[in-house]
């Protein structure tokens, strides 16, 4: 057996310029939509041109929409988080994400995804899942929870996988997020710390710092 065999080539979708180029994936949760758009704005004029809706509540599908409605893709390019099925998949994409993304590996629903040429980012942790992911034809590996492993860790499966673009996900923030794009990270996915509050002033400010710093770091 060849011990050096590398991956055969997947048909995956591409990793949107806004994430590969911006670097960071606003996250939100259980947004009310009558403010998420006012969100939406402060995200962008801090810089962040991402944002992922979360599917855990009952408003995501309207938040996805009327975030959709409002911002161009170049402006605000809008994702859902925590699908965990395809129905989910499919009705986020159906109301206008561009990209979905789990907290957990499910080869079907990155099959799906990769059949509707969607960007994929499945949630995985060990160095098995993250290469199962990315043979399954995701467009980037989500790490989760990073937080409870650092920037370290994953400079470590940088190592033996650098084809494989990484998103730690869980616990970043103004002063770890940094290190993670230093250790070889694609992109910082930032929820609580960025957008917990729900103050378009307070995710302004942050979303202006957290820029700064990022670009400080490449």
């Amino acid at each position: 057996m060849n011990s050096h065999q590398t991956d055969a080539p997947v048909r995956r979708p591409s990793i949107p310029s806004s994430i590969a180029q911006g670097r960071i994936i606003a996250i939100g949760r259980h947004l009310d939509p009558a403010s998420v758009l006012a969100i939406g704005e402060a995200l962008a004029a801090g810089g962040i041109h991402v944002f992922e809706v979360t599917m855990n509540s009952a408003s995501a599908l309207e938040a996805i929409g009327a975030l959709t409605a409002r911002f161009g893709p170049d402006e605000l390019l809008v994702g859902a988080g925590t699908v965990l099925d395809e129905a989910q998949a499919q009705a986020a994409v159906d109301a206008g994400a561009r990209f979905v993304v789990m907290p957990h590996f499910d080869v079907r629903i990155v099959e799906w995804a990769v059949r509707r040429e969607v960007p994929s980012f499945p949630g995985a942790f060990t160095p098995t899942e993250i290469l199962a992911a990315w043979r399954a034809g995701a467009s980037a590996v989500k790490l989760f929870p990073a937080s409870a492993v650092g920037p370290t860790f994953l400079r470590e499966l940088h190592g033996p996988l650098p084809q494989i673009p990484l998103i730690p996900t869980g616990g970043v923030t103004v002063e770890n997020a940094p290190a993670f794009i230093a250790a070889g990270a694609l992109a910082v996915g930032m929820g609580s710390w960025l957008t917990g509050g729900g103050d378009p002033a307070v995710i302004r400010e942050r979303a202006t710092a957290v820029v700064a710093a990022l670009a400080a770091a490449r």
